[in-house]
């Protein structure tokens, strides 16, 4: 019997001005463990006129992960951070009580043909953990922990498997998990998965129960213990999931909360522009409906 509860394709959405594959959340799925939202952006060619705009943004009460599998982002803080984000490395930065930050080509890119395609990803803070200071953390592609299991070369990007542990610093029990195959391969993780748990295929095909499954879909599971499933060859696929939260998460536009209240304040906060401002770059974002 199938443990596949929910399948989900993408749905097209727009950030800035640059399309992407919305994954969660969903009407039928608001979260799985505490991730709360994942775009899938591109792949996407774009021309030497085009660029990533993303203007200066407000967030409270989440981790944004971003990971990229081609392309750069530069990513600045109203921490004073500006890092230009890479193929393989992972940019981590805790909103806690309130940053600002934005998302655009690097100055080397700006006016060349590029490649745009990755994962960025919320992850929603414990209660107790939803008003601590912004802080940010950035890990180059080499110090992502990688190994080889029965023909699947895994990377785990944030979280802990087993005895794997990501150095990305989390704040809940959660995990995600790059897989990929170069032949066609029988994948078990029964025994390391927890809590809740989702897989997305970006490219290749796996099959559960005699049923295809091809890039572009999520599949969520009714709790961890993800049946076997197949890889065919050249597969890549992210396993993405941890442990709930008891309490409801609440997102607004940018905002994730346990609270009503916070997401109210950081509304007129962001209004009212009583957000930090981010060096050197003196975009501004409009809270939606203003």
């Amino acid at each position: 019997m199938s443990n596949i509860d929910i399948i989900l394709p993408e749905k097209a959405a727009d950030i800035g001005n640059f399309l992407v594959g919305r994954l969660l959340p969903f009407r039928q799925k608001r979260s799985v463990g505490p991730f709360v939202f994942i775009d899938h952006m591109g792949p996407t060619h774009m021309k030497d006129t085009e660029n990533l705009e993303v203007a200066p943004h407000p967030h409270i009460g989440l981790s944004t992960l971003t990971y990229l599998f081609d392309g750069a982002i530069t990513h600045r803080d109203s921490l004073g951070n500006a890092m230009e984000i890479t193929p393989g490395a992972v940019n981590w930065m805790t909103a806690g009580k309130g940053v600002t930050h934005s998302e655009r080509t690097p100055e080397s890119l700006r006016h060349k043909d590029k490649y745009m395609h990755g994962l960025q990803i919320w992850i929603a803070m414990p209660k107790d953990k939803e008003d601590i200071d912004p802080n940010f953390a950035h890990f180059d592609a080499d110090s992502i922990p990688s190994w080889e299991e029965k023909g699947v070369t895994f990377k785990l990007i944030a979280g802990q498997i087993g005895e794997h542990i990501s150095p990305v610093p989390v704040y809940s029990k959660l995990y995600m998990l790059e897989l990929k195959s170069q032949d066609a391969v029988t994948v078990n993780l029964v025994d390391q998965l927890y809590g809740e748990s989702g897989l997305y295929i970006v490219n290749g095909k796996i099959k559960n129960q005699e049923i295809e499954y091809e890039p572009g879909f999520l599949l969520i599971t009714k709790d961890a213990h993800l049946c076997t499933f197949e890889m065919e060859a050249n597969t890549t696929v992210y396993i993405f999931g941890g442990e709930p939260f008891p309490e409801e998460r609440l997102i607004y536009w940018n905002f994730v909360s346990s609270s009503k209240e916070k997401i109210d304040k950081a509304k007129e906060d962001w209004k009212n522009h009583r957000f930090p401002l981010v060096p050197n770059d003196d975009g501004y974002v409009p809270l939606p409906g203003n």
